[in-house]
């Protein structure tokens, strides 16, 4: 799956791979990789930028350590990253039942549009 097609989905899915506990960036891919089957594999040209704006807008936590010998970023959810998580996932659930219902529900005999109600 292409990068452009996660917008506006992009912030929830690191959210929920961080609720797992902290993780660092190569990580936070590796997660998202194996969480859908290697069907998400994002280059850490996407997955970089947004962790940093997450970071700014107070949803994760981001501190340096080093672990052999190399520097590395590990992030965190913070409480309002908790609380974004479980609105963002309210607001999926909802966008999908509504696609869902559209793309399942048949469609009108004949192609016929419905008459318009009289006001």
């Amino acid at each position: 799956m292409r990068a452009e097609e996660l917008k506006g989905h992009l912030d929830a899915l690191l959210l929920a791979t961080l609720e797992g506990g902290p993780r660092h960036g190569y990580a936070v891919i590796e997660a998202l990789r194996q969480s859908t089957g290697g069907r998400l594999d994002l280059p850490t040209g996407t997955i970089y930028p947004a962790l940093r704006r997450l970071e700014q807008a107070g949803l994760i936590a981001g501190t340096w350590s080093v672990v052999g010998g190399r520097r590395r970023r590990e992030y965190q959810l913070t409480p309002a990253g908790v609380r974004a998580l479980s609105g963002r996932r309210a607001a999926w659930r909802d966008f999908s039942d509504i696609v869902t219902s559209a793309l399942e529900t048949p469609n009108l005999e004949n192609g016929a549009c419905p008459s318009p109600s009289p006001a």
